[in-house]
């Protein structure tokens, strides 16, 4: 604690005086520079957790944390597969799933499509992505679909219009193979927020797809989640044992495994890159310092004189320079949640002002740029910023301390 000679001191060398403007403004760039490293560290940090978060997320809502892919494409006895998957210890859900690559053509423009056949109830969870229309006309065997909205935009379809499914597999005739065409009512236009998905995808019912597909009873997938996704592998162990040489199963970490990677690899670089720029803003706070002992030779001579311990001289310094780091790691938090608040309207302006489209869709999967507060890893920026504030203390608080009265007022 300090003593309240000790703080009037401190809060004295704080805000020099008239004469000494130039130790104040290397005081208040000190303040700014680790205000804006601390700022920029919050504002990268939370975005790559938000990008990777929300990539997770999106992937896991749409293929679960895990799927069980049949061999050639057709799981035989899924029933009893998706019973033991559900039995397992830590799956919170799973459910049968068709997906197949097709083409679908509307008003003369021909495009490709991914025709997912999902069950009622995972139909019916996804209302809150639907833009237009209504997901419960969707009901076997009534042909009506819900597509993607960019997929709706590109082939200039809308609620209510009939696009035509094409499955190159048709039944054999005795003059070859006849392709399948088969028409659909669009029933609802959904956005997922993930750019290849709202372009490719045709959601239907699972029995439909499996008329169009010529599957029988059989299914493809087997989509499957669980309350722990950092686990996915160790959870499904049991049940990979028992579908060797029918199935297999890949986890989001499998089936994503570059992008993810390359996502943590990004964030742990940017974090150790960015972490220099703190240690770069303490230097500024130690050379205020040393600027302030040099300055404050005589009056530091004049104290010890007085009775001013070394133990004090080193507490006003040190609380001197770690008010400095206070006072910018708190404004850089600030700073940064409020960058963070305004992300997307940043970015727009930017866009608008360059000409350019940072935020490129096709290029980053989401529509907009998503960011996650993660008070574990503020914690630790706080903790850097201020450690590094204290470090950068001592060696100007260790000379001021050892000052020796006697020279220093010698010729005085």
């Amino acid at each position: 604690m300090l003593t309240p000679f000790e703080r009037l001191i401190a809060k004295r060398y704080l805000w020099p005086g008239k004469g000494e403007a130039f130790i104040a403004l290397v005081a208040g760039i000190s303040v700014g520079v680790v205000m804006l490293s601390v700022a920029m560290l919050v504002v990268v940090m939370s975005v790559m957790n938000g990008f990777r978060g929300e990539m997770l997320d999106k992937f896991a809502g749409l293929n679960g944390h895990a799927v069980v892919q049949a061999f050639g494409g057709k799981l035989e006895n899924w029933e009893n597969t998706l019973e033991q998957v559900q039995a397992t210890e830590g799956v919170t859900k799973a459910t049968p799933l068709i997906e197949q690559a097709l083409v679908a053509s509307y008003n003369g423009r021909t495009v490709p499509i991914f025709v997912r056949g999902n069950t009622q109830k995972d139909i019916a969870e996804l209302q809150d992505k639907v833009l237009f229309g209504d997901l419960s006309l969707i009901q076997p065997g009534e042909q009506r679909v819900a597509i993607g909205a960019r997929l709706a935009a590109n082939i200039g379809a809308r609620v209510g219009d009939t696009i035509t499914v094409l499955n190159p597999q048709g039944r054999s005739t005795p003059f070859g193979t006849s392709i399948r065409q088969v028409p659909y009512e669009v029933a609802a236009i959904f956005e997922f927020g993930l750019y290849d998905f709202d372009e490719t995808f045709v959601i239907m019912p699972i029995d439909d797809a499996q008329t169009l597909l010529l599957l029988g009873d059989t299914i493809g997938l087997i989509k499957i989640m669980v309350d722990d996704p950092e686990s996915t592998g160790e959870i499904l162990a049991p049940v990979e044992e028992s579908l060797i040489g029918r199935a297999q199963i890949a986890d989001w970490k499998t089936i994503n495994s570059s992008l993810f990677e390359a996502l943590e690899v990004e964030r742990v670089a940017m974090g150790f890159a960015l972490s220099i720029m703190v240690v770069v803003a303490t230097f500024n706070i130690l050379s205020s310092l040393v600027m302030l002992v040099r300055a404050k030779t005589r009056d530091i001579a004049i104290m010890r004189t007085m009775g001013a311990t070394r133990r004090s001289l080193v507490k006003i310094f040190v609380t001197t320079g770690t008010t400095v780091g206070f006072l910018g790691t708190g404004a850089g938090l600030l700073l940064g949640f409020i960058v963070l608040y305004f992300r997307n309207p940043i970015v727009d302006s930017i866009a608008w002002a360059t000409g350019v489209q940072i935020w490129d869709p096709q290029v980053r999967f989401l529509t907009s740029l998503p960011a996650r507060v993660d008070p574990w890893e503020i914690f630790g920026i706080v903790a850097l910023a201020l450690g590094l504030s204290f470090l950068a203390t001592l060696y100007p608080a260790v000379k001021a301390a050892s000052t020796d009265p006697v020279q220093v007022l010698r010729y005085e």
